[in-house]
């Protein structure tokens, strides 16, 4: 016969299946607080400083040039064609050295005109002169006889007061001759008269014509120096640096034609960028790096306007010059800004920027982890920057950009 099983008991069962779900929901949950782990780091592609407590270096730099303290600008005093370049650039040359040769025959013309002119003007001075010297002499001769005559008819008036005193001769007579003698007077005076004013004409005439005459001289000696200015000299000692011209080219008047430096007298152009500009004044000591050497100087102007996102620093240069030392050589140059003492510092990270808060993976566990630390950061150097708060001293940091890893609080330095 059958017998009846009783079914078996599922509460066992779903008990199981609910423990199950609950410890898929307890490790979820755990999983989920713990995190993505902490990625890993190569220690050689990373670079790390420690904190330290001293005098900071406050410092900027900036890119530059050497620059001639006196350069001289040749420039065209009249256009004309280059008809010969005597010179080129690097040859030494003195106040007299003739670099080249320009051609215009229309200044050739012109200065001729203006000697033509300068001459006849001269002819007209002197025949000016030699026309009024003649009426002036004439005057003075005319003045004399009308003088004798005077004299004669006073002499005549004293006889004929002896003949009429005698009755010799008429009360008619005697009146006359007084009356020569009157208007002689008179005339002896206008003859005076005009004489003196003929003086001042001559003197009045002659200086005009000697201002004509030395306009025109002025003139043609500036169009014969134009000639000459055609053969162009260097003006200065020193070395020619840069002469852009061909033979054949035309040069307009006004147009730079080389340019001339003295090398013995050197000073350093740096360009500072704007951000850091601020700090630099005038006095301030300065190393200029020509690569090779480093010389000593210091600022002593700064350019007041901002060209391509920098402000031209001038520093004079104080040590002796390099060997190597010439114009437009390139150079880097540090400018001391001031010295800070018993602050914090370490060396300026990658992406840190003065006065900002910024978050630096501090080296733990001996070297094998870093974890972010957020650091004030306060003033800036060229290699270092201050250290506000958020780090102590020995602390080491990594200085490499890490942004890469901005999404953890923890690395793996392996």
């Amino acid at each position: 016969m059958d017998i009846r099983r009783e079914p078996k008991s599922k509460k066992k069962r779903w008990l199981y299946v609910a423990g199950g779900i609950v410890a898929v929901i307890v490790i979820t949950v755990a999983l989920g607080r713990l995190g993505p782990a902490a990625p890993g780091v190569d220690r050689s592609t990373v670079w790390t400083d420690s904190v330290s407590r001293g005098e900071m270096v406050r410092s900027v730099r900036g890119p530059g040039t050497l620059v001639s303290e006196q350069i001289r600008w040749v420039t065209a005093l009249t256009a004309g064609r280059v008809e010969r370049i005597l010179k080129e650039p690097g040859a030494e040359v003195d106040s007299s050295t003739v670099l080249l040769v320009l051609n215009n025959p229309d200044v050739e013309i012109q200065a001729l005109e203006a000697q033509r002119q300068h001459t006849a003007e001269e002819a007209r001075l002197t025949d000016l002169r030699t026309r009024l010297e003649n009426q002036r002499l004439a005057q003075e001769a005319l003045v004399a006889t009308v003088y004798a005559q005077h004299q004669e008819a006073q002499r005549t008036v004293v006889n004929n007061e002896e003949l009429y005193d005698k009755g010799l001769i008429s009360d008619f007579e005697l009146k006359n001759s007084r009356d020569r003698a009157e208007e002689l007077a008179i005339r002896v005076d206008l003859e005076r008269r005009r004489l003196d004013v003929m003086n001042e004409a001559v003197e009045s005439q002659i200086g005009a014509q000697k201002a004509q005459v030395e306009r025109l001289r002025s003139i043609a000696e500036y169009r014969r120096n134009l000639v000459e200015s055609m053969e162009v000299g260097a003006g200065v000692d020193g070395v020619l640096a840069d002469l852009p011209l061909e033979n054949g080219q035309w040069v307009i008047s006004g147009e730079v034609l080389a340019r001339v430096v003295q090398p013995g007298r050197l000073k350093a152009e740096l360009r500072i960028p704007e951000t850091q500009a601020r700090d630099v004044a005038i006095g301030q000591v300065a190393l200029i790096d020509t690569r090779n050497d480093t010389i000593p100087g210091r600022v002593v102007r700064i350019d007041p306007a901002v060209q391509a996102g920098a402000v031209l620093v001038d520093v004079r240069l104080e040590g002796p010059l390099p060997k190597e030392a010439r114009p437009d050589l390139s150079i880097d140059g540090t400018i001391e800004i001031e010295r800070l003492s018993d602050v914090l510092y370490v060396g300026r990270p990658a992406y840190g920027q003065a006065n900002s808060l910024v978050g630096l993976f501090k080296v733990i566990e001996n070297g094998d982890a870093a974890i972010r630390v957020t650091v004030r950061l306060g003033r800036s150097s060229v290699n270092t920057i201050e250290i506000v708060e958020g780090l102590e001293v020995g602390d080491e940091v990594i200085l490499s950009d890490m942004s890469a890893y901005d999404q953890y609080d923890r690395v793996r330095l392996r």
